[in-house]
Protein backbone atom coordinates (compact mmCIF):
# COMPACT_ATOMS: atom_id res chain seq x y z
CA UNK A 1 0.00 0.00 0.00
CA UNK A 2 1.62 3.27 -1.16
CA UNK A 3 1.78 6.60 0.62
CA UNK A 4 -0.72 7.88 -1.94
CA UNK A 5 -3.26 5.26 -0.88
CA UNK A 6 -2.70 6.00 2.81
CA UNK A 7 -3.19 9.72 2.24
CA UNK A 8 -6.44 9.04 0.35
CA UNK A 9 -7.62 6.78 3.15
CA UNK A 10 -6.83 9.39 5.81
CA UNK A 11 -8.48 12.10 3.71
CA UNK A 12 -11.67 10.08 3.42
CA UNK A 13 -11.58 9.37 7.16
CA UNK A 14 -11.05 13.06 7.86
CA UNK A 15 -14.08 13.97 5.77
CA UNK A 16 -16.12 11.33 7.60
CA UNK A 17 -15.14 12.67 11.04
CA UNK A 18 -15.56 16.30 10.03
CA UNK A 19 -18.98 15.61 8.51
CA UNK A 20 -20.14 13.80 11.64
CA UNK A 21 -18.94 16.62 13.91
CA UNK A 22 -20.37 19.35 11.66
CA UNK A 23 -23.71 17.61 11.44
CA UNK A 24 -23.82 17.14 15.24
CA UNK A 25 -23.09 20.84 15.77
CA UNK A 26 -25.97 21.78 13.49
CA UNK A 27 -28.33 19.37 15.24
CA UNK A 28 -27.34 20.78 18.62
CA UNK A 29 -28.10 24.31 17.44
CA UNK A 30 -31.50 23.32 16.07
CA UNK A 31 -32.61 20.81 18.68
CA UNK A 32 -30.06 21.01 21.51
CA UNK A 33 -32.19 23.07 23.90
CA UNK A 34 -35.26 20.92 23.17
CA UNK A 35 -33.22 17.78 23.85
CA UNK A 36 -32.04 19.39 27.07
CA UNK A 37 -35.60 20.19 28.16
CA UNK A 38 -36.65 16.60 27.42
CA UNK A 39 -33.79 15.21 29.47
CA UNK A 40 -34.61 17.58 32.33
CA UNK A 41 -38.32 16.75 32.48
CA UNK A 42 -38.69 13.12 31.47
CA UNK A 43 -36.00 11.19 33.32
CA UNK A 44 -37.77 10.52 36.63
CA UNK A 45 -38.44 6.92 35.60
CA UNK A 46 -35.44 4.82 34.55
CA UNK A 47 -37.38 3.14 31.72
CA UNK A 48 -38.55 6.51 30.38
CA UNK A 49 -34.98 7.74 30.75
CA UNK A 50 -33.80 4.71 28.78
CA UNK A 51 -36.20 5.44 25.91
CA UNK A 52 -35.36 9.14 26.05
CA UNK A 53 -31.63 8.44 25.87
CA UNK A 54 -32.27 6.23 22.85
CA UNK A 55 -34.37 8.94 21.16
CA UNK A 56 -32.00 11.83 21.90
CA UNK A 57 -28.97 9.89 20.67
CA UNK A 58 -30.77 8.85 17.51
CA UNK A 59 -31.23 12.58 16.85
CA UNK A 60 -27.76 13.86 17.75
CA UNK A 61 -25.99 10.61 16.67
CA UNK A 62 -23.52 10.47 19.54
CA UNK A 63 -23.85 8.47 22.75
CA UNK A 64 -20.79 10.30 24.11
CA UNK A 65 -22.50 13.67 23.53
CA UNK A 66 -25.65 12.47 25.31
CA UNK A 67 -23.56 11.18 28.22
CA UNK A 68 -21.61 14.45 28.45
CA UNK A 69 -24.98 16.23 28.50
CA UNK A 70 -25.98 14.00 31.43
CA UNK A 71 -22.69 14.85 33.16
CA UNK A 72 -23.60 18.52 32.93
CA UNK A 73 -27.07 17.90 34.40
CA UNK A 74 -25.54 15.84 37.20
CA UNK A 75 -23.27 18.76 38.08
CA UNK A 76 -26.19 21.18 37.93
CA UNK A 77 -28.27 18.96 40.22
CA UNK A 78 -30.99 18.55 37.60
CA UNK A 79 -30.81 14.75 37.61
CA UNK A 80 -29.26 12.12 39.85
CA UNK A 81 -26.97 9.28 38.80
CA UNK A 82 -29.77 6.69 38.67
CA UNK A 83 -31.70 8.84 36.18
CA UNK A 84 -28.54 9.49 34.17
CA UNK A 85 -27.76 5.76 34.07
CA UNK A 86 -31.07 4.97 32.36
CA UNK A 87 -30.37 7.67 29.78
CA UNK A 88 -26.83 6.37 29.17
CA UNK A 89 -28.09 2.83 28.57
CA UNK A 90 -30.57 4.13 26.00
CA UNK A 91 -27.89 6.30 24.42
CA UNK A 92 -25.81 3.22 23.65
CA UNK A 93 -28.59 1.87 21.44
CA UNK A 94 -29.37 5.23 19.84
CA UNK A 95 -25.81 5.60 18.55
CA UNK A 96 -26.30 2.63 16.19
CA UNK A 97 -28.36 4.82 13.83
CA UNK A 98 -25.18 5.82 11.97
CA UNK A 99 -24.34 2.18 11.31
CA UNK A 100 -27.87 1.63 9.98
CA UNK A 101 -27.56 4.57 7.57
CA UNK A 102 -24.18 3.29 6.35
CA UNK A 103 -25.57 -0.22 5.92
CA UNK A 104 -28.41 0.96 3.67
CA UNK A 105 -25.84 2.98 1.66
CA UNK A 106 -27.18 6.49 1.22
CA UNK A 107 -23.83 7.71 -0.15
CA UNK A 108 -25.38 8.09 -3.62
CA UNK A 109 -27.06 11.33 -2.52
CA UNK A 110 -24.02 12.67 -0.65
CA UNK A 111 -22.99 15.17 -3.33
CA UNK A 112 -26.55 16.49 -3.63
CA UNK A 113 -26.64 16.97 0.16
CA UNK A 114 -23.31 18.82 0.00
CA UNK A 115 -24.70 21.20 -2.64
CA UNK A 116 -27.99 21.86 -0.82
CA UNK A 117 -26.28 22.23 2.56
CA UNK A 118 -23.61 24.58 1.21
CA UNK A 119 -26.26 26.79 -0.40
CA UNK A 120 -28.18 27.08 2.87
CA UNK A 121 -25.05 27.77 4.94
CA UNK A 122 -23.76 30.41 2.53
CA UNK A 123 -26.96 32.15 1.44
CA UNK A 124 -29.68 31.57 4.06
CA UNK A 125 -30.56 34.64 6.14
CA UNK A 126 -32.28 33.02 9.11
CA UNK A 127 -30.04 31.26 11.66
CA UNK A 128 -32.36 28.23 11.80
CA UNK A 129 -31.99 27.65 8.06
CA UNK A 130 -28.20 27.99 8.38
CA UNK A 131 -28.18 25.32 11.09
CA UNK A 132 -30.35 23.04 8.95
CA UNK A 133 -27.85 23.64 6.16
CA UNK A 134 -25.04 22.56 8.50
CA UNK A 135 -26.90 19.33 9.22
CA UNK A 136 -27.42 18.56 5.52
CA UNK A 137 -23.87 19.58 4.59
CA UNK A 138 -22.39 17.52 7.42
CA UNK A 139 -24.50 14.54 6.38
CA UNK A 140 -23.29 14.85 2.78
CA UNK A 141 -19.61 15.25 3.76
CA UNK A 142 -19.88 12.27 6.13
CA UNK A 143 -21.09 9.90 3.43
CA UNK A 144 -18.88 11.40 0.75
CA UNK A 145 -15.90 10.66 3.01
CA UNK A 146 -17.19 7.13 3.51
CA UNK A 147 -17.58 6.68 -0.24
CA UNK A 148 -14.08 8.06 -0.81
CA UNK A 149 -12.61 5.64 1.74
CA UNK A 150 -14.19 2.68 -0.01
CA UNK A 151 -12.87 3.72 -3.41
CA UNK A 152 -10.04 2.03 -5.31
CA UNK A 153 -7.62 4.85 -4.42
CA UNK A 154 -7.99 4.16 -0.68
CA UNK A 155 -9.20 0.84 0.75
CA UNK A 156 -9.80 -0.73 -2.61
CA UNK A 157 -6.07 -1.32 -3.02
CA UNK A 158 -6.10 -3.61 0.01
CA UNK A 159 -7.89 -6.24 -2.10
CA UNK A 160 -4.62 -6.87 -3.94
CA UNK A 161 -2.34 -6.49 -0.91
CA UNK A 162 -1.02 -9.97 -0.10
CA UNK A 163 0.12 -9.11 3.44
CA UNK A 164 -3.24 -7.65 4.41
CA UNK A 165 -5.18 -10.54 2.85
CA UNK A 166 -3.01 -13.03 4.74
CA UNK A 167 -3.59 -11.21 8.03
CA UNK A 168 -7.35 -11.08 7.54
CA UNK A 169 -7.74 -14.70 6.47
CA UNK A 170 -5.66 -15.97 9.41
CA UNK A 171 -6.87 -13.51 12.05
CA UNK A 172 -8.89 -15.47 14.58
CA UNK A 173 -7.33 -14.35 17.85
CA UNK A 174 -10.02 -12.56 19.88
CA UNK A 175 -7.44 -10.73 22.02
CA UNK A 176 -5.89 -9.11 18.92
CA UNK A 177 -9.35 -8.06 17.72
CA UNK A 178 -10.30 -6.60 21.10
CA UNK A 179 -7.03 -4.70 21.48
CA UNK A 180 -7.05 -3.35 17.90
CA UNK A 181 -10.71 -2.28 18.18
CA UNK A 182 -10.13 -0.59 21.53
CA UNK A 183 -7.05 1.29 20.32
CA UNK A 184 -8.80 2.22 17.09
CA UNK A 185 -11.68 3.88 18.96
CA UNK A 186 -9.37 5.47 21.52
CA UNK A 187 -7.51 7.17 18.66
CA UNK A 188 -10.51 8.19 16.53
CA UNK A 189 -12.60 9.15 19.60
CA UNK A 190 -15.80 7.98 17.90
CA UNK A 191 -17.33 4.50 17.91
CA UNK A 192 -19.58 5.46 15.00
CA UNK A 193 -16.54 6.38 12.89
CA UNK A 194 -14.77 3.11 13.79
CA UNK A 195 -17.82 1.02 12.96
CA UNK A 196 -18.11 2.96 9.70
CA UNK A 197 -14.52 2.04 8.79
CA UNK A 198 -15.26 -1.62 9.58
CA UNK A 199 -18.36 -1.46 7.40
CA UNK A 200 -16.34 -0.04 4.50
CA UNK A 201 -13.79 -2.85 4.87
CA UNK A 202 -16.54 -5.47 5.09
CA UNK A 203 -18.24 -4.04 2.01
CA UNK A 204 -14.97 -4.60 0.10
CA UNK A 205 -14.84 -8.18 1.37
CA UNK A 206 -11.84 -7.33 3.55
CA UNK A 207 -13.41 -7.90 6.98
CA UNK A 208 -14.73 -11.40 7.69
CA UNK A 209 -17.34 -11.46 10.43
CA UNK A 210 -15.47 -14.00 12.55
CA UNK A 211 -12.79 -11.35 13.13
CA UNK A 212 -14.98 -8.23 12.83
CA UNK A 213 -17.05 -9.28 15.84
CA UNK A 214 -14.04 -8.90 18.17
CA UNK A 215 -13.17 -5.57 16.61
CA UNK A 216 -16.78 -4.45 17.23
CA UNK A 217 -16.52 -5.45 20.89
CA UNK A 218 -13.16 -3.68 21.21
CA UNK A 219 -14.50 -0.53 19.55
CA UNK A 220 -17.33 -0.40 22.07
CA UNK A 221 -14.92 -0.73 24.98
CA UNK A 222 -12.71 2.00 23.49
CA UNK A 223 -15.72 4.32 23.11
CA UNK A 224 -15.49 5.08 26.83
CA UNK A 225 -12.10 6.74 26.32
CA UNK A 226 -13.46 10.21 25.30
CA UNK A 227 -15.61 10.26 28.43
CA UNK A 228 -12.73 9.27 30.66
CA UNK A 229 -10.68 12.08 29.14
CA UNK A 230 -13.48 14.62 29.63
CA UNK A 231 -13.98 13.51 33.25
CA UNK A 232 -10.34 14.00 34.28
CA UNK A 233 -10.42 16.59 37.03
CA UNK A 234 -14.21 16.86 36.68
CA UNK A 235 -16.73 16.72 39.49
CA UNK A 236 -17.82 13.50 41.18
CA UNK A 237 -21.09 13.11 39.26
CA UNK A 238 -19.37 13.43 35.88
CA UNK A 239 -16.70 10.89 36.81
CA UNK A 240 -19.34 8.43 38.00
CA UNK A 241 -21.23 8.83 34.71
CA UNK A 242 -18.04 7.89 32.84
CA UNK A 243 -17.78 4.77 35.02
CA UNK A 244 -21.39 3.84 34.18
CA UNK A 245 -20.63 4.18 30.48
CA UNK A 246 -17.52 2.01 30.86
CA UNK A 247 -19.44 -0.63 32.86
CA UNK A 248 -21.85 -1.00 29.95
CA UNK A 249 -19.07 -1.75 27.48
CA UNK A 250 -17.15 -4.11 29.79
CA UNK A 251 -20.30 -6.11 30.57
CA UNK A 252 -21.03 -6.28 26.83
CA UNK A 253 -17.50 -7.57 26.24
CA UNK A 254 -17.93 -10.23 28.96
CA UNK A 255 -21.23 -11.34 27.40
CA UNK A 256 -20.32 -11.41 23.72
CA UNK A 257 -16.70 -12.57 23.73
CA UNK A 258 -17.62 -16.07 25.03
CA UNK A 259 -20.66 -16.15 22.74
CA UNK A 260 -18.49 -15.38 19.71
CA UNK A 261 -15.88 -17.94 20.80
CA UNK A 262 -18.13 -20.84 21.84
CA UNK A 263 -21.24 -20.55 19.65
CA UNK A 264 -21.98 -20.23 15.90
CA UNK A 265 -23.00 -16.62 16.55
CA UNK A 266 -20.99 -15.11 13.68
CA UNK A 267 -22.17 -17.83 11.31
CA UNK A 268 -25.73 -16.97 12.18
CA UNK A 269 -25.15 -13.27 11.39
CA UNK A 270 -23.53 -14.06 8.03
CA UNK A 271 -26.46 -16.34 7.18
CA UNK A 272 -28.82 -13.36 7.46
CA UNK A 273 -27.21 -11.37 4.62
CA UNK A 274 -24.27 -11.52 2.23
CA UNK A 275 -23.67 -7.76 2.57
CA UNK A 276 -20.62 -7.33 4.81
CA UNK A 277 -21.57 -3.78 5.81
CA UNK A 278 -24.98 -4.96 6.99
CA UNK A 279 -23.36 -7.84 8.91
CA UNK A 280 -21.17 -5.42 10.86
CA UNK A 281 -24.18 -3.19 11.56
CA UNK A 282 -26.19 -6.18 12.83
CA UNK A 283 -23.34 -7.28 15.12
CA UNK A 284 -22.98 -3.75 16.47
CA UNK A 285 -26.73 -3.31 17.07
CA UNK A 286 -27.12 -6.68 18.80
CA UNK A 287 -24.19 -5.89 21.10
CA UNK A 288 -25.77 -2.60 22.14
CA UNK A 289 -29.37 -3.79 22.49
CA UNK A 290 -28.69 -7.00 24.39
CA UNK A 291 -26.24 -5.36 26.79
CA UNK A 292 -28.65 -2.50 27.51
CA UNK A 293 -31.58 -4.85 28.17
CA UNK A 294 -29.44 -7.01 30.46
CA UNK A 295 -28.25 -4.01 32.50
CA UNK A 296 -31.47 -1.98 32.67
CA UNK A 297 -32.94 -3.91 35.64
CA UNK A 298 -29.67 -3.38 37.53
CA UNK A 299 -29.51 0.42 37.39
CA UNK A 300 -29.41 0.78 41.19
CA UNK A 301 -26.56 -1.73 41.47
CA UNK A 302 -24.60 0.07 38.74
CA UNK A 303 -25.09 3.38 40.56
CA UNK A 304 -23.90 1.84 43.84
CA UNK A 305 -20.83 0.41 42.09
CA UNK A 306 -19.97 3.76 40.49
CA UNK A 307 -20.39 5.48 43.86
CA UNK A 308 -17.97 3.03 45.48
CA UNK A 309 -15.40 3.42 42.71
CA UNK A 310 -15.67 7.24 42.79
CA UNK A 311 -16.42 8.24 46.41
CA UNK A 312 -17.53 11.74 47.28
CA UNK A 313 -14.61 14.09 47.70
CA UNK A 314 -13.95 16.14 50.80
CA UNK A 315 -13.41 19.81 49.96
CA UNK A 316 -11.43 21.98 52.35
CA UNK A 317 -12.53 25.30 50.91
CA UNK A 318 -15.97 26.67 50.13
CA UNK A 319 -14.41 28.87 47.43
CA UNK A 320 -15.12 26.53 44.56
CA UNK A 321 -17.80 25.80 42.01
CA UNK A 322 -20.37 23.33 43.24
CA UNK A 323 -22.30 23.02 39.96
CA UNK A 324 -20.21 24.43 37.11
CA UNK A 325 -17.75 21.90 35.69
CA UNK A 326 -15.10 23.69 33.66
CA UNK A 327 -13.77 20.37 32.35
CA UNK A 328 -16.94 19.50 30.42
CA UNK A 329 -17.52 20.88 26.95
CA UNK A 330 -21.25 20.18 26.67
CA UNK A 331 -23.08 23.40 25.74
CA UNK A 332 -26.66 22.34 26.49
CA UNK A 333 -26.23 22.14 30.28
CA UNK A 334 -24.06 25.24 30.69
CA UNK A 335 -27.00 27.59 31.37
CA UNK A 336 -28.36 25.20 34.03
CA UNK A 337 -24.97 24.97 35.73
CA UNK A 338 -24.46 28.74 35.69
CA UNK A 339 -28.00 29.26 37.02
CA UNK A 340 -27.30 26.97 39.99
CA UNK A 341 -24.11 28.85 40.87
CA UNK A 342 -25.92 32.21 40.54
CA UNK A 343 -28.68 30.85 42.81
CA UNK A 344 -25.98 29.95 45.31
CA UNK A 345 -24.69 33.53 45.11
CA UNK A 346 -28.23 34.93 45.47
CA UNK A 347 -28.78 32.89 48.64
CA UNK A 348 -25.47 34.06 50.13
CA UNK A 349 -26.23 37.72 49.32
CA UNK A 350 -29.75 37.52 50.79
CA UNK A 351 -28.53 35.85 53.97
CA UNK A 352 -25.80 38.46 54.44
CA UNK A 353 -28.25 41.32 53.97
CA UNK A 354 -30.72 39.80 56.45
CA UNK A 355 -28.05 39.02 59.05
CA UNK A 356 -26.49 42.50 58.79
CA UNK A 357 -29.83 44.28 59.15
CA UNK A 358 -30.86 42.07 62.07
CA UNK A 359 -27.48 42.76 63.68
CA UNK A 360 -28.22 46.50 63.60
CA UNK A 361 -31.73 46.07 64.99
CA UNK A 362 -30.66 43.72 67.80
CA UNK A 363 -27.17 45.22 68.38
CA UNK A 364 -25.80 41.69 68.15
CA UNK A 365 -22.83 41.17 65.82
CA UNK A 366 -22.14 37.55 66.78
CA UNK A 367 -22.74 36.52 63.14
CA UNK A 368 -20.06 38.89 61.82
CA UNK A 369 -17.54 36.07 61.05
CA UNK A 370 -20.14 34.18 58.98
CA UNK A 371 -21.12 37.38 57.16
CA UNK A 372 -17.53 38.12 56.22
CA UNK A 373 -16.94 34.52 55.17
CA UNK A 374 -19.99 34.66 52.92
CA UNK A 375 -18.82 37.99 51.52
CA UNK A 376 -15.55 36.31 50.52
CA UNK A 377 -17.59 33.61 48.77
CA UNK A 378 -19.77 36.25 47.05
CA UNK A 379 -16.69 38.04 45.70
CA UNK A 380 -15.17 34.74 44.57
CA UNK A 381 -18.36 33.65 42.80
CA UNK A 382 -18.77 37.04 41.14
CA UNK A 383 -15.25 36.96 39.70
CA UNK A 384 -15.17 33.30 38.70
CA UNK A 385 -18.71 33.02 37.30
CA UNK A 386 -18.01 36.15 35.25
CA UNK A 387 -14.74 34.71 33.94
CA UNK A 388 -16.47 31.43 33.10
CA UNK A 389 -19.27 33.21 31.23
CA UNK A 390 -16.72 35.24 29.26
CA UNK A 391 -15.05 31.96 28.29
CA UNK A 392 -18.25 30.25 27.17
CA UNK A 393 -19.55 33.36 25.44
CA UNK A 394 -17.33 32.48 22.47
CA UNK A 395 -18.97 29.06 22.13
CA UNK A 396 -21.90 28.36 19.77
CA UNK A 397 -24.49 28.20 22.57
CA UNK A 398 -28.19 27.55 21.88
CA UNK A 399 -29.97 30.90 21.49
CA UNK A 400 -31.94 30.58 24.74
CA UNK A 401 -28.83 29.74 26.75
CA UNK A 402 -26.81 32.56 25.17
CA UNK A 403 -29.52 35.12 25.96
CA UNK A 404 -29.89 33.90 29.54
CA UNK A 405 -26.14 33.90 30.20
CA UNK A 406 -25.91 37.39 28.70
CA UNK A 407 -28.51 38.72 31.16
CA UNK A 408 -26.65 37.26 34.12
CA UNK A 409 -23.61 39.52 33.58
CA UNK A 410 -25.66 42.45 34.91
CA UNK A 411 -27.20 40.39 37.70
CA UNK A 412 -23.78 39.43 39.05
CA UNK A 413 -22.78 43.10 39.28
CA UNK A 414 -25.91 43.97 41.25
CA UNK A 415 -25.59 40.97 43.56
CA UNK A 416 -21.98 41.83 44.36
CA UNK A 417 -22.95 45.43 45.15
CA UNK A 418 -25.76 44.29 47.47
CA UNK A 419 -23.21 42.08 49.23
CA UNK A 420 -20.96 45.14 49.69
CA UNK A 421 -23.83 47.16 51.18
CA UNK A 422 -24.60 44.32 53.61
CA UNK A 423 -21.00 44.44 54.85
CA UNK A 424 -21.26 48.25 55.09
CA UNK A 425 -24.31 47.86 57.35
CA UNK A 426 -22.41 45.35 59.50
CA UNK A 427 -19.39 47.64 59.83
CA UNK A 428 -21.56 50.62 60.80
CA UNK A 429 -23.34 48.43 63.37
CA UNK A 430 -19.97 47.43 64.85
CA UNK A 431 -19.02 51.11 65.03
CA UNK A 432 -22.20 52.00 66.91
CA UNK A 433 -21.59 49.19 69.41
CA UNK A 434 -17.89 49.99 69.92
CA UNK A 435 -18.59 53.74 70.30
CA UNK A 436 -21.69 53.15 72.48
CA UNK A 437 -23.94 55.09 70.13
CA UNK A 438 -27.70 54.97 70.60
CA UNK A 439 -30.61 55.33 68.18
CA UNK A 440 -34.14 56.36 68.93
CA UNK A 441 -37.05 53.96 68.62
CA UNK A 442 -38.22 56.06 65.64
CA UNK A 443 -34.92 55.41 63.85
CA UNK A 444 -35.15 51.65 64.45
CA UNK A 445 -38.75 51.57 63.19
CA UNK A 446 -37.80 53.50 60.04
CA UNK A 447 -34.84 51.19 59.46
CA UNK A 448 -37.11 48.14 59.94
CA UNK A 449 -39.69 49.47 57.47
CA UNK A 450 -37.03 50.06 54.80
CA UNK A 451 -35.34 46.72 55.44
CA UNK A 452 -38.62 44.77 55.24
CA UNK A 453 -39.58 46.35 51.92
CA UNK A 454 -36.11 45.95 50.41
CA UNK A 455 -36.06 42.22 51.17
CA UNK A 456 -39.53 41.87 49.61
CA UNK A 457 -38.29 43.69 46.49
CA UNK A 458 -35.20 41.47 46.38
CA UNK A 459 -37.27 38.27 46.57
CA UNK A 460 -39.76 39.41 43.96
CA UNK A 461 -36.96 40.54 41.63
CA UNK A 462 -35.30 37.13 41.86
CA UNK A 463 -38.64 35.49 41.01
CA UNK A 464 -39.05 37.70 37.95
CA UNK A 465 -35.50 36.90 36.84
CA UNK A 466 -36.37 33.20 36.69
CA UNK A 467 -39.54 33.74 34.66
CA UNK A 468 -39.53 33.60 30.88
CA UNK A 469 -41.90 36.55 30.79
CA UNK A 470 -43.50 38.79 33.39
CA UNK A 471 -46.80 40.63 32.97
CA UNK A 472 -47.19 44.39 32.84
CA UNK A 473 -48.85 44.55 36.27
CA UNK A 474 -45.88 42.70 37.77
CA UNK A 475 -43.49 45.22 36.23
CA UNK A 476 -45.55 48.09 37.63
CA UNK A 477 -45.68 46.42 41.02
CA UNK A 478 -41.91 46.12 41.17
CA UNK A 479 -41.43 49.73 40.03
CA UNK A 480 -43.97 50.97 42.59
CA UNK A 481 -42.21 49.04 45.36
CA UNK A 482 -38.84 50.52 44.34
CA UNK A 483 -40.36 54.03 44.38
CA UNK A 484 -42.05 53.36 47.73
CA UNK A 485 -38.64 52.42 49.18
CA UNK A 486 -37.21 55.70 47.89
CA UNK A 487 -40.13 57.59 49.48
CA UNK A 488 -39.59 55.79 52.78
CA UNK A 489 -35.92 56.70 52.62
CA UNK A 490 -36.67 60.39 51.96
CA UNK A 491 -39.21 60.48 54.81
CA UNK A 492 -36.78 58.77 57.18
CA UNK A 493 -34.04 61.23 56.21
CA UNK A 494 -36.36 64.22 56.72
CA UNK A 495 -37.49 62.88 60.09
CA UNK A 496 -33.90 62.27 61.09
CA UNK A 497 -32.87 65.83 60.22
CA UNK A 498 -35.78 67.10 62.30
CA UNK A 499 -34.66 64.99 65.28
CA UNK A 500 -31.14 66.39 64.92
CA UNK A 501 -32.54 69.94 65.05
CA UNK A 502 -34.50 69.11 68.16
CA UNK A 503 -31.41 67.43 69.69
CA UNK A 504 -33.27 64.12 70.04
CA UNK A 505 -30.26 62.20 68.68
CA UNK A 506 -26.49 62.65 68.65
CA UNK A 507 -24.56 63.95 65.67
CA UNK A 508 -22.33 60.85 65.56
CA UNK A 509 -25.38 58.60 65.50
CA UNK A 510 -26.95 60.83 62.90
CA UNK A 511 -24.04 60.43 60.49
CA UNK A 512 -24.15 56.63 60.88
CA UNK A 513 -27.93 56.52 60.41
CA UNK A 514 -27.74 58.64 57.24
CA UNK A 515 -25.22 56.24 55.72
CA UNK A 516 -27.35 53.24 56.76
CA UNK A 517 -30.34 54.75 54.93
CA UNK A 518 -28.14 55.20 51.89
CA UNK A 519 -27.08 51.53 51.99
CA UNK A 520 -30.70 50.40 52.24
CA UNK A 521 -31.89 52.60 49.37
CA UNK A 522 -29.05 51.53 47.07
CA UNK A 523 -29.68 47.90 47.95
CA UNK A 524 -33.27 48.45 46.81
CA UNK A 525 -32.03 49.97 43.53
CA UNK A 526 -29.75 47.02 42.83
CA UNK A 527 -32.56 44.59 43.73
CA UNK A 528 -34.80 46.35 41.22
CA UNK A 529 -32.05 46.11 38.58
CA UNK A 530 -32.12 42.32 39.03
CA UNK A 531 -35.81 42.28 38.07
CA UNK A 532 -35.06 44.29 34.93
CA UNK A 533 -32.50 41.70 33.81
CA UNK A 534 -35.32 39.16 33.49
CA UNK A 535 -37.55 41.30 31.26
CA UNK A 536 -38.02 41.25 27.52
CA UNK A 537 -37.84 45.06 27.49
CA UNK A 538 -34.87 45.44 29.84
CA UNK A 539 -33.45 48.92 29.66
CA UNK A 540 -30.31 49.97 31.54
CA UNK A 541 -31.20 52.31 34.37
CA UNK A 542 -29.32 55.54 34.89
CA UNK A 543 -28.29 54.33 38.34
CA UNK A 544 -27.42 50.76 37.36
CA UNK A 545 -23.78 51.18 38.25
CA UNK A 546 -24.35 53.31 41.31
CA UNK A 547 -22.15 52.09 44.19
Amino acid sequence: MSIFNIVNLLGGLGLFLFGMNYMSEGINQVAGSKMKDLLEKLTRNKFKGFLLGLFVTCIIQSSSATTVMCMGFLNAGIMDLAQATGVILGAHIGTTITAVLIAIDVSAISTLCIFIGACLVLFAKKPTKVYVGEIILGFGILFFGLKYMSGDQAMGVLKTNAAFKHFITTANNPIIGLVVGTLMCAVLQSSSACIGVLQVLALQGLMPMNFAIYLIIGVNVGSAMPLFLSSIGAKTGARRAAIVYFVFDVVGMLIFTPIALLTPYTSWITSLTANGSVQVAIGHIIFKVVTALVLLPFVNQIVAFASRVIPAREHESNLRFMYIDTKLSDNTSIAAQVEQEVTRMINAVRQNFVDSCEAFLTKDVSKAPQIREREELIDWLNENITNFMITINARPLPNESAAYVGRLFHVLIDLERIGDHAVNILEKTETTINDHLDFSDYSSEEFRALYDNVIILFDESVKSLRKDKIFEEEKKGLLNLRNFIRDLNEDALDNHIERLREHKCHTESGVIFTKLLQDLERTGDHAYNISKAGRDDRVLMNNRYIS
